[in-house]
């Protein structure tokens, strides 16, 4: 894999002036996709038209989260996409456009199995003008039902008025349990040993109080631990939610409870209130 940043001499931008009154919202569209495939014929040259869905089309793909969570959860667009065209379907190319305007690549080679160069740019674009452009996206295909589709299936311009940027806005409320999910996820946890290293799913977890703004006060642990063991300074070890989370997908529905929970294990997927009843314990490795 290659890293390449580009410097700002060798950005490409797009500058749009306060007089337009309409049409730029599909230049950004139009400049985006210029930049993917200029990204494919520099950096994929054995790669041609055929060897790509829709000969190289670009794809919104909006169909897993939609914009307005990925905007405010998220902090970026839904991904843009070129796919390989044959039966695995694999992606040629990633892009995603965050919310600052920077734009991260992706570009795989070998029918999209392997990632042959990382790329970073940025469009130059201000707060306002790319508010409005997430707002014309969730209008022009998420609210017509236009999931992961080629770009050019998005036909209108018409800019977003400030009823509809406000309500995009408000819809923020609707994401405030993921957003305080993720905050929690890149928090520190403790967690023991017999989870990172023995291997064994979460079977106890309790939430204490904070001790500085990194801390998550999650408490993890395998369910059969004494305190001699958790006592121990040698059998825990600190790590990020999101890793737990990782290996044990089942803790992320209790991830955002209150200081003062602890949860049991009862089954492969359910934990329930402590009230000192022996944890389900189950391997995840």
């Amino acid at each position: 894999m290659m890293r390449i940043k580009t410097d700002i001499q060798n950005k490409p931008q797009i500058k749009i002036s306060d007089s337009v009154k309409g049409g730029y919202l599909k230049i950004i569209l139009e400049k985006i996709q210029t930049i993917i495939c200029e990204a494919i014929k520099e950096n994929l040259s054995d790669v041609s038209s055929v060897d790509l869905e829709e000969s190289g089309k670009v794809y919104y793909m909006n169909g897993k989260n939609g914009t307005e969570y990925d905007w405010f959860v998220n902090d970026h667009l839904p991904v843009f996409m070129v796919f390989y065209n044959d039966e695995n379907n694999l992606g040629a190319v990633k892009a995603t456009v965050y919310i600052d305007g920077s734009m991260l690549l992706y570009l795989y080679d070998e029918k999209g199995k392997h990632l042959a160069k990382e790329i970073q740019t940025h469009l130059d674009i201000n707060e306002e003008e790319l508010l409005k452009f997430a707002v014309y996206l969730r209008c022009n295909s998420d609210d017509k039902k236009i999931w992961d589709s080629a770009i050019d299936m998005i036909e209108n311009d018409t800019l977003p008025d400030e009823d509809t940027v406000a309500e995009f806005l408000d819809h923020r409320k609707y994401c405030e349990p993921s957003i305080r999910r993720k905050e929690i996820m890149n928090k520190l946890c403790v967690v023991s040993k017999k989870i990172t290293r023995e291997g064994w799913k979460v079977g106890f977890m309790l939430r204490e109080e904070l001790h500085d703004e990194e801390d998550s006060g999650w408490q993890f642990f395998a369910g059969d631990e004494d305190d001699d063991y958790i006592n121990n300074v040698e059998h825990v070890e600190l790590c990020k939610v999101h890793s737990i989370a990782r290996i044990d997908p089942a803790v992320i529905n209790h991830i955002d409870s209150p200081i003062g929970t602890r949860l049991i294990r009862i089954s492969s997927e359910k934990f329930e209130e402590d009230i000192n009843q022996p944890a389900f314990m189950e391997k995840w490795k």
